[in-house]
């Protein structure tokens, strides 16, 4: 693009700017749209006289009908279109509505297209003015005066100098590659945050696409942002990086701060870590990432690895490797993710950040494009800050329909966490922070955290998040193995959900139900086998609730015998029930859920795949490496779940297996409770019961034992040593990376992007396709 060219787009885009009270320009001024300006290129004047007025606009014109073509050439026309006084954003939208936009665009396209490029010079090779615009934003962003601070005594007063500085020397924040925090400016915050909005404009295409199954088209307008053409990339994912991760909300944590001093970094970092999420937008099924080979030298993005995806800013954040720059994007975000977890004395005297979705998404992406990030994440304790804010979003939105996403998101995260064996290590740390939330009151470890908000989760959430169920149990799967000492309350927990999902009448309510006991009785266990000295509470449990397993060992299969559960099926409408839960009384200070207000706005989801496509298994070998299990594809697997060979396999398998009545309504038989029933992983602890019983019996007995603690006592002191059949190998469910879950991230994104910008409504009122918005 010429110099002289690049200053008229530059000054366009500009000028769009500038029209919003942006702070003093660089370039040569040009006018905002004068009200009713769609108006002239398509309808009558009366529309004009009727509508809202600003002061120095033009008056009524003779009306001019629906206008024929006009000609570029014709400037005493198009110099109508400009006016010689301010406006807000606010008004540019009120005054231009949509409508009108697209009105010119079916009616008159020619004339939009002469309102768009008029100035401009014919030029067969010149790029496409989506390009053109772009570049002009990452101009624009890097912009001494107007988006960061002159390093120059006097102003750059030429297109020729924006274009030749060096934008490395002008990132926004200190942190990831860049040790200088320059001065706020309160003024360059706002024009940042302006261009940030009007990239999300441009990168909104992916809203006017239906969800499709393959995600492997890419957005090209991110695409072209996101390439080498854009020189500044690199500096540009820097900024929006140490921006989002440098922001602290709290400030010099002064009592009422926020409502004493307007926070104008605010804004900025959301629209950052919006426009973050969005070019990071990258299908990983579908490329290499790069080999992690655990150095730490160099420079923060090492050219000597692997070249990543086209795409620079997947490239660059798959190439952070320093030490210190993961633990400043760590910290940052478990600061922030923190955040609305504040508590003090005194009420509403801190400022709650609202963007953690957007905060939740960041740390997917750097988790699943960085794998060097992931286990500096789970070297230490400080994983422990990413989950317990986790753990109380969860809990918060259980009972909320609008925020069905929120809890999709977090459990995706903890199940990618819960695949490596750290993460299950890390939660034997005793849980002392006390989070106000809606659930018992115990003394424990983060573990115990995890599974009684789980349980509460199943117990006391809306239906929408049955689909869950699998993950948060194949959550707990994952970790089980490593779990040292689970308290008392936690026991009763998993107990409790192993009750509740071994009734008759829930087994054999659907086809994929029983996977539900497959996964508590392969935490039992992992549990027994590898971490019974440290757990008599839960050995006890076991023991209290023996009749539990017997009934499963001897699951009725004839045919009464499901024609009666079915009949209890329809009397009774809420799948679990919390009696035999001992809910106890919940944590001081803590609400209970709450769901949505009515008329609350949400977004559609598409669905997730389930567990067997989410993950893969991996079994653990002796010296602690994962080696992956190939699927059986002629066989179901030993805990009954379906066959992973050919997708249809495990359908028609049930279909053969069970019929299907007159209203298309799931009926089991025989044959399919016969073909799981005989794989439940009973053997282990129908042996512990076996031994442990009688002992505890006699004991009982002969010492007139009444009280709990003193039964503990002795199983803290047993053994099963010999005893328990040979420990069978740690089966491990790592989640791996599928277009299904690339299509529901973007959905996600895009519908909490949508949600979370109304001043002004960019997307209100068009023809969005991606989700559809609904009202709770």
């Amino acid at each position: 693009m010429s110099p002289a060219r690049g200053q008229r787009v530059c000054s366009s885009v500009e000028s769009y700017f500038s029209s919003y009270n942006m702070g003093p320009s660089v370039f040569p001024p040009l006018q905002p749209y004068k009200t009713g300006l769609f108006w002239f290129l398509t309808e009558d004047s009366e529309r004009f006289v009727q509508g809202p007025a600003v002061a120095g606009t033009l008056g009524p014109l003779e009306s001019p009908g629906i206008l024929k073509p006009v000609e570029a050439t014709d400037d005493a026309f198009w110099d109508q279109f400009w006016a010689d006084t301010a406006t807000t954003v606010q008004d540019v939208f009120a005054l231009v509505p949509a409508a009108e936009i697209r009105a010119v665009r079916e009616e008159s396209p020619s004339n939009l297209a002469t309102l768009c490029y008029k100035g401009e010079e014919e030029d067969e090779n010149a790029r496409p003015l989506a390009e053109s615009l772009l570049l002009a934003i990452s101009d624009l962003l890097f912009c001494p005066d107007f988006t960061v601070q002159s390093h120059r005594r006097s102003a750059v007063d030429s297109a020729e100098d924006v274009h030749s500085l060096d934008s490395c020397e002008y990132i926004w924040e200190a942190g990831v590659g860049f040790a200088h925090s320059p001065q706020p400016n309160y003024i360059h915050d706002m024009n940042r945050m302006e261009l940030l909005k009007l990239l999300l404009t441009c990168f909104s295409e992916a809203m006017y696409l239906p969800p499709a199954p393959e995600s492997g088209s890419s957005n090209p307008w991110v695409q072209f942002f996101c390439s080498t053409e854009n020189r500044h990339a690199l500096p540009l994912f820097t900024s929006l990086l140490n921006t989002v991760c440098a922001y602290d909300p709290v400030g010099y944590g002064i009592p009422y701060n926020h409502l004493l001093f307007s926070d104008y970094r605010e804004p900025l970092v959301e629209e950052a870590a919006q426009v973050l999420i969005v070019t990071l937008d990258h299908d990983s099924a579908t490329s290499t990432s790069p080999t992690v080979d655990g150095t730490t030298t160099g420079t923060a993005m090492d050219d000597a690895d692997p070249p990543g995806p086209e795409n620079l800013f997947v490239n660059y954040l798959s190439r952070i490797h320093r030490e210190e720059d993961f633990q400043f994007i760590l910290k940052g975000i478990a600061r922030l993710l923190s955040n609305p977890l504040l508590q003090t004395y005194l009420p509403n005297s801190t400022k709650k950040i609202q963007f953690h979705q957007e905060l939740l998404v960041l740390f997917w992406k750097l988790c699943d494009f960085n794998k060097k990030f992931l286990f500096f994440v789970l070297k230490s304790s400080d994983v422990l800050d990413i989950l317990v804010p986790i753990l109380y979003f969860l809990n918060d939105a259980r009972a909320d329909q609008s925020r069905v996403g929120l809890m999709h998101i977090g459990v995706f995260i903890l199940l990618l966490l819960s695949g490596e064996r750290n993460f299950g290590v890390r939660l034997n740390k005793p849980y002392s922070v006390r989070v106000p939330m809606d659930i018992p009151v115990f003394t424990g470890t983060h573990a115990d955290l995890l599974i009684v908000v789980f349980h509460k989760i199943i117990t006391s959430g809306h239906q929408r998040l049955q689909p869950l169920f699998d993950c948060l149990l194949t959550i707990v799967v994952n970790v089980s193995p490593y779990l040292k000492s689970l308290s008392m309350v936690t026991a009763n927990k998993l107990l409790h959900l192993l009750e509740a999902f071994s009734t008759t009448w829930f087994l054999f309510s659907a086809a994929q139900n029983h996977h539900l006991v497959f996964f508590l009785l392969e935490v039992f266990n992992n549990i027994i086998q590898y971490q019974f000295d440290g757990n008599s509470n839960l050995v006890y449990a076991i023991i209290r609730k023996r009749s539990v397993f017997h009934q499963l060992a001897n699951l009725p299969t004839d045919p009464p015998a499901i024609h009666k559960a079915l009949q209890r099926r329809r009397r009774t409408p809420e799948p679990l029930s919390r009696t035999g839960s001992q809910e106890g009384g919940s944590m001081e200070g803590s609400r209970p859920a709450a769901p949505a207000e009515p008329g609350t706005l949400k977004t559609s989801l598409v669905a997730t795949p389930g567990i067997d496509k989410l993950t893969e298994k991996s079994q653990v070998s002796e010296d602690g490496t994962l080696r992956s299990l190939e699927p059986e594809p002629q066989q179901s697997s030993a805990e009954g779940s379906p066959a992973e060979g050919e997708p249809d396999q495990a359908w028609r398998e049930q279909r053969r297996l069970s019929s299907a009545s007159a209203s298309g309504q799931w009926i089991p038989t025989t044959d399919w409770i016969l073909s799981w029933k005989s794989k439940l992983p009973l053997q282990t602890i129908m042996r512990l019961l076996q031994v442990l019983v009688p002992q505890v019996e006699k004991i009982c007995i002969d010492k007139g034992l009444t009280d709990e603690s003193e039964i503990l006592r002795f199983l803290q002191h047993g053994t099963l040593v010999g005893l328990l059949p040979v420990p069978h190998p740690i089966l491990i469910r790592k989640y791996q990376a599928n277009s299904g879950t690339a299509m529901w991230f973007r959905t996600y994104m895009w519908g909490v992007i949508y949600l979370r910008n109304v001043d002004p409504p960019i997307w209100y009122d068009t023809d969005v396709k991606l989700f559809e918005i609904q009202r709770v």
